[in-house]
């Protein structure tokens, strides 16, 4: 799988690559140095697909404020 830039994959591609990621480390055949990048990568992945989940979950909660459905602006690619 090609490396790609975080910001250009949605949350569900993220997660696709992070399950990769945890399937190569886990099958042990790597060396030291790609099992290193790898992590690193995996690391960045976790990090995003958060970053991701809290900026959805922040804007349910603006959305939802004491149960009514409220119109406010959240700037999701920041």
């Amino acid at each position: 799988m090609t490396e790609q830039v975080l910001e250009n994959l949605s949350f569900e591609e993220a997660l696709v690559e992070l399950e990769a990621t945890i399937t190569q480390l886990e099958a042990g055949n790597l060396t030291l140095e790609a099992s290193i990048a790898l992590f690193e990568r995996g690391q960045q992945l976790t990090e995003y697909c958060n970053q991701l989940l809290d900026n959805a979950q922040l804007k349910v909660e603006q959305l939802t404020e004491d149960g009514e459905i409220i119109a406010v602006s959240v700037d999701l690619d920041s």
